[in-house]
């Protein structure tokens, strides 16, 4: 199974669990510790599809650079073979629309199948067409935006302007995240990884707007404690500038291990601000909860890359 799970880069299958969580969570307000509603559970297991088949697709549209880059991948290395990862693939991207449409069925609402669809043609155009243009970063930030939206729409989609602002912030954070690992493989050019950098900074600036835009009072927590706006913009800027300062060191020494990790870190740290999100919306349970997921990552991030 190692091959299979190195193919759908299994670590980083629970930032697509943590997405969609957090959409739903902060639409829906929750704030009790309950086992969430099927409504939840379907939009988080198209993502987690959705997802796994683009990692898979992706690979097997990169089978002949990866002979030459990334000989130790498993399409080159001959672990799996090209026709059974196609297959797959193939029947993951169908099972993620399947589970949207369910989604879209069960809430009376036709956009989740919208944002399934949506996010299935933006996978396959990513992988086949758009990943080594100047599109493919925004592609790609496409699929983060449409995984938070599906989320959010299993709850009834945003119900407030400032909601908008965090799909539209982390699909930027993503398309950053793109564009800096762009020439991971060898020596990356500095000007992309300054530009992925600083348009992490954006996204993750328009995120934040979710809390300080609105001009809202203190974040309740469970139990009746009040969170000052301002120590919740001090935890997010701690998270930032751990981001950005390994994003810094790749741009220092541009070598794949500097650019490997910062790329890894900045996807890993997805799981992080999700939690922080939450936590403004939902009280500090379900922050944790989502914050949990690093557990998943980390654990299998001894048995795979994530990158």
């Amino acid at each position: 199974m190692l091959p299979w799970l190195r193919l759908v880069r299994l670590p980083n299958l629970a930032t697509a669990v943590a997405d969609p969580l957090a959409g739903f969570l902060i639409v829906s307000q929750a704030r009790q510790l309950d086992w969430p509603p099927p409504a939840g559970w379907l939009a988080v297991g198209a993502v987690v599809l959705l997802y796994a088949a683009g990692m898979v697709l992706n690979d097997v549209c990169d089978v002949e650079l990866d002979r030459r880059e990334r000989p130790e991948r498993p399409l080159p290395r001959g672990d799996v073979s090209l026709g059974a990862a196609v297959t797959v693939g193939g029947l993951l991207l169908a099972g993620g629309v399947a589970l949207a449409a369910g989604l879209a069925w069960l809430v009376s609402s036709p956009w989740p199948a919208v944002f399934g669809i949506a996010l299935a043609v933006a996978v396959w155009l990513y992988d086949r067409h758009a990943k080594a243009t100047p599109l493919g970063p925004v592609v790609m930030g496409g699929c983060r935006s449409a995984a938070w939206l599906l989320g959010m729409m299993a709850a009834g989609g945003p119900a407030t302007s400032e909601q908008w602002l965090i799909p539209s912030g982390m699909g930027l954070y993503v398309m950053g995240i793109t564009l800096y690992a762009r020439d991971e493989a060898g020596r990356s050019r500095r000007p992309l990884l300054v530009a992925g950098t600083l348009i992490m900074l954006l996204g993750l600036v328009i995120a934040a707007g979710f809390v300080w835009l609105p001009d809202r009072g203190p974040i309740e927590l469970v139990g009746g404690p009040l969170m000052p706006v301002s120590n919740w913009l001090l935890l997010w800027a701690l998270i930032v500038t751990s981001i950005l300062y390994r994003a810094a060191m790749g741009v220092a020494d541009p070598t794949p291990g500097r650019v490997r990790f910062a790329v890894g870190n900045a996807i890993m740290s997805i799981i992080t601000l999700d939690a922080i999100l939450v936590l403004a919306a939902c009280g500090e349970r379900w922050a944790i909860v989502v914050l949990c997921l690093l557990a998943w990552f980390l654990f299998f991030k001894r048995l795979v890359p994530p990158t």
